[in-house]
This record gives structure tokens, C-alpha cells and sequence, in this order.
């Protein structure tokens, strides 16, 4: 069906401006870049909308003018039991109207090519530095390695440039393309979300409530889209794998976290581009008495772009494509791109039991080549490792897959009398950590306009409004330590299974009352929920009255952090992996990315998985 009548219908589209009627393209630009599943529920969803319409006027939305439309759309949102059906498709409209709306409001006159961002960046970005790159299809059919990663990402950066240091002839698999800073700064950040993302950012794991779990595919894994926020790993979080799980990594681990900083030039966010959103966090923080201050990021001469999330168009990130590959390609490593692994090949006839014999690898048009190698890292990610393992025939252990732990978050937003602008800044500024001993972090986060995870309430005019009126929106996130409630399915593809646990969610509801009361103490004169049937609260009374009577499984969840589904550990019945990080039943494979830590790491996880990798890579070359 076409999306145009319910754009219109949803943004309360008058004809008045321009921007509106070009979003029902971009939205079909988005969906088609959305896994067949999230594409379908958004247009049977939006169908669904139509019918309501068709029912109540006797015609489609399409039909209707705006003051009809209007009141079809106010009527739906009313409804209790069809406003999350509403909020469902309301999200890639609004990344679409947020994308449309900021070209229109920056763009020069007549010019929409360009996607000049809020704050003014440098003339060029610096160079990349080079990687030894070469696509799957011109990669040859048959060819041999000492050492074999899967993946790109934090743990596979790190393990490649260990090995390729030690001399090993190491080949870097990756699923996704390379992509350029330069390349960043020309294209919109919806149109690099789309590609930098696996599912196109839809990736969605089933449950009570569903949440969205986006990761990145491209040469640097997820950290090319993270928020560059660099944590170290809890020493309390240590202790627990050390002495609950047995990980031999967590010894020597303080040492790699170093080495992890020193390669990320990481450092304390200073204030003079934090931005407003980031600015208001501290005050209504010092006003509460909370701990609160600048994160440390990745991110030496940050110009405050605000589009960390879809690849920095300034190239001060050092996501592991422009600070550990560069290192690895120098010492003799390759990466192949477009090269999703089909399985890891095994030799079942060595003696002392099977043992990596290298990869099999699709290429994109389908056809497939062999790597063989002694030594395979798997290193695609919480998500992907189980389902290869288990394609590999690796994949009997009765714990793979399980164990997942997501760091589910969730959002609120402040209105404050005068403009934010909480675009214009760090994307994630700052950190809260008043409530952090209770399994609660709160960060600033703010995004491109539209791209949040939160979702704007209202529709039609009401939604309009909202929408025109962002900018004096200040938005913080809260991230839960959760207990393992999930699971990874699937062989072929990835089917992701996360149920809530009860405490987690009782947490989420005291995350969000915490979030409300710090924007409050910051000046707002209200705040905004996500929670369809509890919008808006304009004091902290009556936003915890309305609090009392939801649950969390009203909330828009969304995850960023999975870990824990080939955790790594002593206990041979818990644990796929030994505490070195080898898989067991095998010889020759290793686990090197976030599914081998044994728990939610209760931070940001790149430098607790770039550590865990370090020493993986490490004991593995001393080990011959």
C-alpha cells in the first residue's frame, strides 16, 4: 500500500510546507532497507490505521482532508488499546519526517543534496589510514592463513592486530563494506543508518515487551555506530567473573583495559562541546546533589557533530577502523570484505580430537570460498557467533546461544522554555551515576533529529506540534544491568529471544522516575515518557502517579550492549568457552567478541571486550 495518506494523516501534512509530502519516499527508502518481517508489521500496521479510518468515515485516509484526518488521527491515539499500534509505526516516520525536515531547515535554498549538519565541522576530515582491504569477490577462491578472524569489530580488531604482531599471516573476515569518512560527510544520517546497520538498524528481539536491538555491520562492527562512551569494566564486575565464572582474562585485565585506552586516546569529554543537552544534565545533577560528569569517549577533538551513531563525519572517533585496524594491516594483516562465513571447517581425523582447519565464506553474488587455517577466532558478535558455531557443527553445547544479556534502555525527554537544540553537541555527554550501585547508569544521550529511540507523543496536529517544537527537548537515556534473559536462535538466520526479568523491569520504572526528576531539577516544565498511555507529567508528583500505574512493558525498549551467549569460563557445564577464551569440544577456535563475557558488564562494553580479546589473542600466541 502506499504510505502517503497516513504520512500525511500522522504529521498533519497541510500542503502548508514542503518537507512533509517528500518523507512518504523516504519512508519507503527506509523500509526497503528493513528485514521482510519489520517491513510487513509497519505496513500492516499502517493498514491497520486505514481500516480505523475507512470504519469511522466511510473512506481511506488518503480521501480525507486535513481537519478529517486530524480527528481520525486524535480519535486512534485516544484509544488505549490501539495507541502502541500507533507508536509502532510511528518510529520510522519520524526518522524519515527527522531526516526531511532537517535538510529542509539547513540546506540552502533550491539545494538539497548536501547534509551540512548543525554545527559548523572542519573543511575535510582527515585522512583515513589505510587498511589492506580487498572485497570477497576478488578475494581468491582458494588461499591459506595462520590465523583467521571473524569479525571486525572490538574483539576481532584487537585479537588480528595481536596475532598479526606475532608474526601469524592473519586474514580479517567481514560481513559489511568499508566505509570512508569522507563518505560519511555525503550522505544524510538516515540514508548511513540504513547501510551501517545490520537489518538497516531493525534488528528486533521477540518478547515481553519486544525491544530493538541495533548492531553494526561494516569494517569496525558496532563500534563504527557506538556513541564512542569508553568505560572501564567495573572492578566489582571483575571480581564476580573471576570467582563466579572462573574467567582466567579477568587476571592481568587492568593492564589491558590500559592498553585498550591508550590505543582509543581516550579521554574526559571537555566541556566546550558538550552542548546544551549535555550542559542541563550537570546542573539538574549538581541541584540534586547527584554524581554526575563528562563521559570519557574515544573521541580526541570532537566538533560536537552529534552523529556518532551513524559514522563520524569528523574522523575524531577512533572506532577500530581508524585506530587498531590500521595497526594490524601494518603488521602484515588483511581484511576481506562483503564475507559472511558460513561455517568453520573442522578436521574430525587429527589426533587428539577435531581440530579448525579455517572457513568456508559466501560472497555476495552467492558463490563461496575457502580460507584454510589452523587457527579461526570467532569474533562476529553475541548475535552471530552462536548461529555460525552452530552451522559449523560447533554448536552442541547446551549453553551456546543462551545467557544473553542486552542492557535494555529506555528514554525520557524534558520541554524547557528556551531552545536546546540537544543536536547540536556530544550525541552522549554525560553520565549519571547516582543510581548506578542499584544496576541503573544514566547517560545524556541526544541524536540526529528523529533518530532517537524515543518516541514523540501525539498525532496529527498534536504529533505536529511536537515535532516543530523538538529543539527545547533535552532527552536522557537509562541503561539496565540485567540478568541473562535471553536467548539466540536460529542456524541459518538469527532468531534473538529476550523476556524481561521482573527485577529488571522494576528497575526500568525507578530508571525512568530518576530521569524525570533530574530533568525537572534542570528546569523543565515537563517531561515526556514514551509511554503511550502516560505521555506528559509537568511535576514530579504527578509523574510518579502516573508511573504507579504502568508496567514496563509499556515502555519503547531498545538494547545496544549484547554479551554473554558463548560465555567464557572454569565451569565446563555453564560455560561453551574455557576461562581463556577457547571453545570447547574443539582445537584451534577461539571466542573473541562480546558473546564470551559470562555477565552484563554493567557499563558501555567496548573496552571490557576490546581487554577480553587482548588477552585471548595473547595467551593463545604464548601458547604456540
Amino acid at each position: 500500500m502506499s504510505t502517503a495518506g497516513f504520512v500525511a494523516a500522522l504529521l498533519a501534512d497541510d500542503g502548508g510546507t514542503a518537507w512533509p509530502g517528500r518523507v512518504p519516499g523516504r519512508l519507503d527508502d527506509l523500509l526497503a532497507a528493513m528485514p521482510a518481517p519489520a517491513r510487513a508489521g509497519v505496513r500492516g500496521a499502517a493498514r491497520a490505521v486505514d481500516a480505523y479510518a475507512l470504519a469511522r468515515t466511510g473512506r481511506p485516509l488518503a480521501a480525507l482532508g486535513p481537519d478529517e484526518r486530524d480527528e481520525v488521527m486524535t480519535a486512534l491515539a485516544a484509544r488505549p488499546r490501539l495507541a502502541p499500534l500507533l507508536d509502532l509505526v510511528k518510529v520510522p516516520v519520524l526518522l524519515a519526517a527527522g531526516t526531511e525536515r532537517m535538510l529542509a531547515h539547513q540546506a540552502p535554498a533550491g539545494d538539497r543534496t548536501g547534509t551540512p549538519p548543525a554545527r559548523p565541522l572542519a573543511l575535510a576530515p582527515p585522512d583515513d589510514p589505510p587498511l589492506d582491504c580487498t572485497p570477497a569477490a576478488d578475494w581468491p577462491a582458494r588461499s591459506t592463513a595462520d590465523a583467521v578472524v571473524i569479525g571486525s569489530g572490538a574483539g576481532g580488531a584487537m585479537a588480528a592486530r595481536v596475532l598479526a604482531r606475532a608474526g601469524l599471516r592473519t586474514v580479517v573476515l567481514e560481513e559489511g563494506d568499508h566505509h570512508t569518512t569522507a563518505s560519511f560527510r555525503r550522505r544524510t544520517p538516515l540514508e548511513r543508518f540504513t547501510e551501517l546497520y545490520r537489518d538497516g538498524g531493525a534488528t528486533v528481539a521477540a518478547g515481553r515487551p519486544p525491544l530493538l536491538l541495533p548492531t553494526g555491520r561494516a569494517v569496525g562492527g558496532t563500534t563504527l555506530v557506538n556513541s564512542g562512551t569508553c568505560y572501564r569494566t567495573p572492578d566489582h564486575v571483575l571480581e564476580r567473573w573471576r570467582t563466579a565464572f572462573g574467567l582466567d582474562l579477568a587476571d592481568g585485565f587492568a593492564a589491558h583495559l590500559d592498553e585498550a585506552e591508550r590505543t582509543l586516546g581516550v579521554a574526559t569529554q571537555p566541556l566546550d562541546v558538550l552542548g546544551n543537552n549535555g550542559l542541563l544534565t550537570l546542573a539538574g545533577a549538581e541541584r540534586l546533589g547527584w554524581r554526575a560528569a563528562p563521559l570519557r569517549r574515544n573521541a580526541p577533538g570532537c566538533q560536537g557533530s552529534c552523529q556518532c551513531v551513524v559514522g563520524c563525519p569528523t574522523g575524531a572517533k577512533q572506532s577500530v577502523q581508524r585506530s587498531v585496524l590500521p595497526d594490524a594491516c601494518a603488521a602484515g594483516a588483511r581484511i576481506v570484505t562483503g564475507a559472511r562465513v558460513r561455517r568453520v571447517l573442522v578436521d574430525t581425523d587429527r589426533p587428539g580430537g577435531p581440530r579448525a582447519a579455517g572457513v568456508a565464506v559466501e560472497r555476495p553474488d552467492g558463490g563461496e570460498l575457502e580460507i584454510l587455517s589452523p587457527l579461526v577466532v570467532v569474533a562476529a558478535g553475541a548475535l552471530q557467533s552462536p548461529p555460525l558455531l552452530r552451522r559449523s557443527g560447533l554448536g552442541t553445547h547446551p549453553r551456546l546461544g543462551r545467557n544473553l544479556s542486552v542492557h535494555p534502555a529506555t528514554s525520557v525527554a524534558g520541554r524547557f522554555a528556551e531552545p536546546v537544540t540537544a543536536w547540536e553537541g556530544v550525541l552522549q555527554s554525560v553520565g549519571v551515576e547516582e543510581l548506578h550501585r542499584g544496576g541503573i547508569l544514566i547517560e545524556a544521550t541526544a541524536t540526529p533529529p528523529g533518530m532517537g529511540s524515543f518516541v514523540l507523543p501525539g498525532a496529527g496536529r498534536a504529533l505536529r506540534r511536537e515535532v516543530d517544537t523538538a529543539d527545547r527537548l533535552a532527552t536522557l537515556g537509562a541503561m539496565i544491568a540485567d540478568r541473562p534473559s535471553g536467548r539466540v536462535l536460529g542456524r541459518d538466520r538469527t532468531l534473538l529471544r529476550y523476556d524481561l526479568d521482573p527485577r529488571d523491569a522494576g528497575r526500568l520504572m525507578t530508571a525512568v522516575r530518576a530521569m524525570g526528576e533530574l530533568l525537572f531539577a534542570a528546569g523543565a516544565r515537563e517531561v515526556l515518557t514514551g509511554i503511550p498511555t502516560a505521555p506528559r507529567a509537568r511535576s514530579l508528583p504527578e509523574l510518579s502517579a502516573l508511573l504507579d500505574g504502568v508496567s514496563a512493558r509499556r515502555l519503547h525498549l531498545s538494547a545496544f550492549h549484547p554479551t554473554g551467549t558463548v560465555a567464557a569460563g572454569a565451569d565446563a557445564q555453564r560455560c561453551p568457552a574455557d576461562g581463556a577464551g577457547r571453545l570447547r569440544g574443539v582445537r584451534g577456535v577461539l571466542v573473541a567478541d562480546g558473546s564470551l563475557l559470562p555477565g552484563c558488564p554493567e557499563v558501555n562494553p567496548q573496552l571490557s571486550i576490546m581487554a577480553a580479546a587482548l588477552g585471548v589473542a595473547e595467551r593463545a600466541v604464548a601458547a604456540g
